[in-house]
C-alpha cells in the first residue's frame, strides 16, 4: 500500500517566508496597520538605543507581536518569545526578530496609554470607512477577575471579624495558662504562648490594615492591587474584579469606547458616553442602557452633553417601607411644570415650599439636591393606608434631576423595539472575548495597566471582526488609503528635507551662483 511521501527534512528549499504568508492572512493587515502609524506620536515609549552591546528593538517590533499574540489568544510574555521562534507567522511579521520575554513583557507594562491612543485611532479609521454608523451605540459592562484574591482584600467588616476572632481565641488561650495543669506542663505551656504571640502579630497586621482602610477613604483596600475592588459579579457572587465598560456601535457590532473602572454601573454611565462621542466626533448620538446604570446624575450628564439615553427604568417593589401600594407609586402621580406640583390618584395636590433639601452620599459628587412635596388632604383620605403609614401623610421627594430622568423613561416606554436591539448588540462582544477567547481576568497589577490591556483586547476585537466583514485585502486598502494624522512622513519629511536644503541654495548661495540654479 503506497502513501503520500514527504521530503527529506535535509533537502535544502529555495523559498522565503513571503512564500509562506497567503494574501488574506490577517498578519498582513497587522503589518500594514502598524507601517502605517507613527507610534511616537500615539505615545509609545521608544528604546533609546545603547552606546554599547546589541542595539534595542523598534517599538513597531512589540506592537505587532502584542497584536498578534491577542488576536491569537496568547498574552504570556514567555509564550510570544517561543512564538518567535516556532511560529512562522510571527517570524514573517517580525521578519524574524526573537525579542526576550523580559523586553516583551515590560513593553505592555510601560505602555498603557499608549495602546488606549492605539484603539482610539483604529475607531477613527473604522468611522472614516463607514464600518461605523455612530448612531446609536449599546453600553454594557462586565467583570475581569483582578490578580488580587478575596483573602487580600479586606473591608471594615472583614477587619473587625479577625479582629474579634483573635480577641476570642486570645482570651481562651490566657484561660489555659491559669489552669494548673497547664502550668505544670512546660512544653504545653510554651506552646499556648507561642500561638498568642503568634496572635498578638496577627492583631498588629490587621490594626495596620484598618489604618490604611481609614486613610484611604474607600470602603474596601487590597494588599495585592491597590486597585483591585470586590464587585458583585452575578446574583450574589462577589469577585475581586475590574469592570469593563464598552460602547458597541449597532451597524456591525464595533466597539466604539472602552476603558475600565473598579466600581460597579451605577455610576458609569456619563463617562463612557461622552467618551464615545468625543472618539467618534459626532454632535450627538442615542445610547441603549440597561436598568444596572439608572441614575439620575448621569442621565442628566449625558442630556447636558447633548446624548440622548434610553437607560431600563428599574423594577419597583411590591411595597416599600412605607407601606406604599403598587397603584400609589410616584409613577403613578402626575407632575404639573408650571405650578410645580403633584396630583395623586385620588386627585389631590401635593405642593412645595420651595425649599430645596440635600441629599448627602458617600462622596461628595454622589450627594444631590431635591424639593419636598405634601398635602394636608392626607389626614381624611380614605385610602391614605395603601398610599403611605407616615403619620402626617404622603411625601415626595423631587431631585434636580427629575427632568431629565422623566424624559429618559418617556423615550424608554416609546421606544420598546429599539431598546431590544442592546442586548443583541453589545452581549456580542462579551460572549467573544471572555468565552472564546478566555479574556476573563488579568494578571496586571493597578488600573492604568489593566486599563491599557483591556484597550488591547478591544482593538484586537475590532481588528478581527473588521476582517470578517470586509477581508484582508479590501481592509489592507482602505487603510492604504486613509489620511490620519498619526500616519508616518518619513517620506514627506524627505523631500521636506530636500526642499528646504534646495531653497537655503537658492537664498544664501552668493550672487554670481544663483544663475546656475535652475529649477529642473
Amino acid at each position: 500500500m503506497q502513501h503520500i511521501q514527504g521530503i527529506s527534512r535535509h533537502q535544502l528549499q529555495m523559498t522565503s517566508l513571503e512564500d509562506k504568508i497567503t494574501a488574506d492572512n490577517p498578519v498582513r493587515f497587522l503589518e500594514a496597520f502598524v507601517h502605517h502609524i507613527d507610534a511616537v506620536k500615539l505615545g509609545f515609549q521608544s528604546k533609546v538605543l545603547k552606546t554599547e552591546g546589541r542595539p534595542s528593538f523598534k517599538t513597531e517590533v512589540f506592537i505587532k507581536l502584542y497584536l498578534y499574540g491577542y488576536l491569537n489568544g496568547i498574552r504570556s510574555s514567555r509564550r510570544l518569545e517561543k512564538e518567535c521562534f516556532r511560529n512562522i507567522e510571527v517570524q514573517w511579521l517580525l521578519e524574524d526578530i526573537r525579542p526576550n520575554y523580559h523586553s516583551i513583557a515590560d513593553f505592555r507594562k510601560d505602555n498603557p496609554k499608549a495602546l488606549k491612543q492605539l484603539f482610539k485611532l483604529f475607531v477613527s479609521f473604522l468611522k472614516d470607512v463607514d464600518l461605523i454608523a455612530g448612531e446609536t451605540i449599546a453600553i454594557d459592562g462586565t467583570k475581569s477577575r483582578a490578580h488580587n484574591s478575596k483573602k487580600a482584600n479586606y473591608s471594615q467588616k472583614k477587619i473587625d471579624k479577625h479582629k474579634d476572632y483573635i480577641d476570642a481565641k486570645s482570651q481562651e488561650y490566657l484561660n489555659q495558662l491559669e489552669q494548673n495543669d497547664i502550668q505544670e506542663n512546660p512544653i504545653e505551656l510554651k506552646n499556648i504562648q507561642q500561638k498568642i504571640e503568634r496572635l498578638k502579630q496577627n492583631n498588629i497586621k490587621y490594626e495596620l490594615l484598618e489604618q490604611q482602610l481609614q486613610a484611604s477613604g474607600e470602603p474596601q483596600v487590597s494588599t495585592t492591587d491597590k486597585d483591585a475592588r470586590a464587585l458583585l459579579v452575578q446574583g450574589q457572587v462577589v469577585e475581586v474584579s475590574y469592570n469593563i465598560q464598552a460602547a458597541v456601535d449597532n451597524k456591525y457590532n464595533l466597539v466604539v469606547a472602552t476603558h475600565t473602572i473598579n466600581r460597579n454601573d451605577k455610576n458609569a454611565l456619563s463617562a463612557i458616553a461622552i467618551e464615545a462621542k468625543e472618539n467618534l466626533e459626532v454632535e450627538t448620538f442615542t445610547v441603549l442602557v440597561d436598568k444596572g446604570y439608572h441614575n439620575g446624575r448621569e442621565i442628566d450628564t449625558c442630556k447636558q452633553n447633548n446624548i440622548t439615553t434610553i437607560v431600563a427604568v428599574p423594577d419597583q417593589g411590591k411595597s416599600n417601607e412605607n407601606g406604599t401600594q403598587p397603584e400609589y407609586f410616584v409613577t403613578n402621580f402626575i407632575y404639573n411644570k408650571e405650578q410645580n406640583t403633584y396630583t395623586c390618584p385620588q386627585g389631590h395636590t401635593l405642593a412645595t415650599t420651595g425649599r430645596w433639601h440635600k441629599k448627602t452620599g458617600r462622596t461628595e459628587e454622589s450627594g444631590y439636591q431635591f424639593q419636598k412635596y405634601r398635602t394636608p388632604a392626607c389626614k381624611t383620605c380614605p385610602v391614605k393606608d395603601l398610599c403611605t403609614s407616615r403619620k402626617g401623610g404622603r411625601e415626595i421627594d423631587r431631585s434636580q434631576y427629575a427632568v431629565a430622568v422623566e424624559e429618559n423613561h418617556q423615550r424608554y416606554k416609546e421606544n420598546p423595539q429599539l431598546y431590544r436591539k442592546r442586548q443583541e448588540i453589545n452581549e456580542h462582544i462579551f460572549g467573544t472575548i471572555k468565552r472564546k477567547w478566555g479574556y476573563n481576568y488579568t494578571d496586571l497589577i493597578g488600573l492604568e495597566k489593566v486599563n491599557g490591556e483591556h484597550s488591547l483586547i478591544m482593538l484586537v476585537y475590532n481588528i478581527k471582526r473588521s476582517i470578517n466583514i470586509l477581508g484582508v485585502p479590501d481592509l489592507i486598502a482602505k487603510l492604504q488609503a486613509w489620511n490620519t494624522p498619526y500616519k508616518r512622513k518619513s517620506l514627506f519629511l524627505i523631500k521636506t528635507t530636500y526642499f528646504n536644503s534646495f531653497l537655503a541654495q537658492l537664498f544664501f548661495t552668493p550672487n554670481q551662483n544663483k544663475s546656475k540654479i535652475t529649477l529642473a
